[in-house]
């Protein structure tokens, strides 16, 4: 069957997608309007979409906006950029049928305007009216998600694109300053529900100057996200229970009544001033506010949450909640099997990424699957920043080496650090008050992300205020896992967990955690056609196993037992008596990282003695390594 805006829909699964409202309200009058109706609605929905499977649920992320039914259940997936003040609205209303005095109680959950006949309009002095409160998120789609992560995600899902005659799609992609005054509905039908938002003449007669205020409003909007190029829609989110519960950055699956209703759109700097009671966006102090908070359904529609799922990864081959349920332990319990010649495979991949380097590849194959699991005081633990030295200035193979990793991990992003970008570009997110809006920034990031820094584009140049301040807070990320948001009066600290691969000539000028200097063994004579060459010998399959091994690593537990500990001591004091300088507590920080990371990336959760002993071999040959480049000098491509 066809949902009337253009979707495939299961068959049976109607009403709960197509008019969840009417699902509320037969709810909520099922219920007789007694306390603790509301967790009744999201049990009902959580259950229809576990009987169902959410692929039936129409994306965001995957399908128009002008192809969806305003009013049906949809999901998105995205990422918290912002959080704007709570709002009251009227959960339960009054209206009065002027042709018969007749009165009605009807639900405001869930909506931005009132539902209201032509003859009906809302007592605002009903004693009846109930009041309530929301929170309202700005999201974006995820930041830097891969290719691959969005075909997953799209193909799963069962709520295909369809072309319908049932439904005609009026919402057409539109500029700012167009507005959505071509499609207003009257006020007589539809009036704002958010508090005291009712039916007067004040709102109606705003109407009549339509452009003056889309002149008013003439500059393009800003969708605010955090990196250059990138798309999808943008979308205020209402959240009704348990916000607090979520944070800026947080990734999340919300389901949720997509409202796409032009009315709220309507701006006009010439209302009455007895009006701003009425309506919160007149109460907002400037024009740029009102634009941020209130544009246009059309490019920033409204969901109205009613499940809101925190992801703790982006992972669509993986189960959301690993190790949680039966069937997820179980999918655990058999990759794990194959883990061993998983990883021998993904080493050989990365070996040939890396052109020949097979400890190189050890390496990057640790920086991948590391993850920052506790912070001790303001110290993060587990973090693994990778400065592969030994790049060619060119960037192409830099450029090469992100579309590997971007094949592998679910977001990532590629930082050319050039003097100009350094200079210009904004990395960390700024308060704007006069908007009253977070402007977003190349760091703010979500967890797991990538970040491949290209210090090979890097040349002669001075750094202004903006450029130093850029570089600091990119040393922030990598030190401390920290990025420190610009509130103007005072900074803000947002903790991080972003893997940072800085790709450099020599020794770069950013910290690390470990410098692994290139060492090829063979030189393509076109860097191009090799690396299309190595993706596309890689089976789907194979490759979907290196994610899913990635991924699960990331979250898998580690400990070290007494009797491990006991040795790891002792061995240390031994490197020490043997040779002082060799051996100092950053060497046996990073040499326990190295540890962890070995170990985790065999599918053990433990250290033995003998992982301790390929670490330090490990470590013996890459230290070896750097001696060596220092005594030559020069790098090998």
């Amino acid at each position: 069957m066809l949902m009337s805006g253009g979707v495939t829909c299961a068959p049976g699964t109607g009403e709960w997608i197509t008019e969840p409202l009417r699902c509320v309200q037969r709810l909520y009058e099922e219920s007789a309007a007694l306390p603790g109706w509301e967790p009744k609605v999201t049990n009902y929905f959580q259950e229809k979409i576990q009987e169902n499977q959410s692929c039936w649920v129409p994306s965001l992320n995957d399908v128009p906006l002008h192809y969806l039914k305003p009013n049906s259940l949809v999901r998105f997936r995205c990422m918290v950029q912002d959080m704007f003040d709570p709002e009251y609205y009227m959960g339960v209303y009054e209206t009065v049928d002027r042709s018969n005095n007749a009165r009605a109680l009807h639900l405001g959950k869930y909506r931005d305007v009132a539902d209201c006949k032509p003859q009906q309009e809302v007592d605002i002095n009903s004693s009846k009216t109930v009041t309530a409160e929301r929170q309202t998120f700005y999201c974006v789609p995820v930041p830097g998600e891969s290719t691959w992560v969005k075909e997953i995600y799209s193909s799963s899902s069962q709520a295909k694109v369809a072309p319908s005659t049932s439904y005609v799609p009026n919402r057409q992609k539109r500029s700012y300053d167009e507005g959505d005054e071509h499609s207003a509905t009257p006020r007589e039908q539809h009036t704002d529900v958010s508090e005291a938002n009712i039916p007067k003449r004040h709102e109606m007669e705003s109407q009549k100057k339509p452009k003056e205020s889309a002149s008013a409003i003439s500059a393009p909007m800003d969708l605010n996200f955090p990196l250059p190029d990138e798309k999808g829609p943008a979308c205020l989110v209402k959240v009704y229970e348990n916000w607090d519960n979520f944070k800026v950055n947080d990734v999340l699956e919300v389901f949720g009544v997509l409202l796409v209703e032009p009315c709220l759109s309507v701006i006009n700097e010439d209302r009455d001033p007895l009006s701003a009671c009425f309506d919160p966006a007149d109460s907002m102090d400037t024009l740029e506010e009102q634009r941020v908070h209130s544009p246009p359904t059309s490019l920033v529609p409204r969901i109205h949450a009613i499940i809101v799922q925190k992801l703790h990864h982006n992972n669509p081959l993986i189960p959301s909640s690993v190790c949680e349920t039966d069937e997820s332990k179980q999918c655990l319990a058999s990759f794990m099997a194959e883990l061993c010649s998983v990883r021998s495979e993904l080493l050989g991949f990365l070996t040939h990424a890396l052109l020949g380097d097979g400890l190189a590849a050890e390496y990057l194959i640790f920086h991948l699957i590391s993850n920052v699991y506790a912070r001790r005081d303001v110290l993060p633990l587990g973090k693994f920043t990778l400065n592969l030295s030994g790049c060619p200035r060119n960037g192409m193979f830099t450029q090469h080496l992100h579309r590997v990793v971007q094949q592998l991990v679910p977001t990532s992003y590629y930082l050319r650090m050039t003097i100009e970008n350094m200079n210009s570009l904004r990395f960390i997110p700024q308060k704007d008050y006069n908007a009253n809006r977070l402007l977003s920034g190349i760091l703010q990031l979500s967890s797991h992300t990538s970040l491949l820094v290209d210090e090979t584009l890097l040349e002669q140049g001075q750094l202004d205020t903006t450029g130093v301040r850029n570089v600091t807070a990119l040393g922030n990320v990598i030190t401390w896992q920290k990025v420190d948001y610009d509130f103007s009066y005072h900074r803000m600290e947002f903790p991080c967990n972003i893997n940072v691969l800085v790709a450099s000539e020599g020794r770069s000028l950013l910290p690390s955690d470990c410098q692994i200097h290139l060492k090829p063994q063979l030189v393509p004579p076109n860097m191009e056609q090799y690396m299309v060459a190595l993706l596309s010998a890689v089976q789907p399959s194979l490759l979907n196993k290196f994610r899913i091994y990635i991924s699960l690593l990331q979250m898998m537990d580690y400990s070290i037992s007494e009797d491990v500990t006991k040795f790891v001591e002792d061995d240390f004091v031994d490197m020490r008596k043997d040779d002082p300088q060799s051996m100092s507590a950053e060497d046996l920080h990073r040499l326990l990282l190295v540890a962890r990371l070995l170990s985790l990336s065999s599918g053990h959760g433990s250290l033995s003695r003998e992982r301790w002993q390929k670490a330090k071999q490990l470590e013996s040959q890459r230290k070896s390594r750097l001696q060596d480049q220092k005594h030559f000098g020069g790098n090998e491509l």
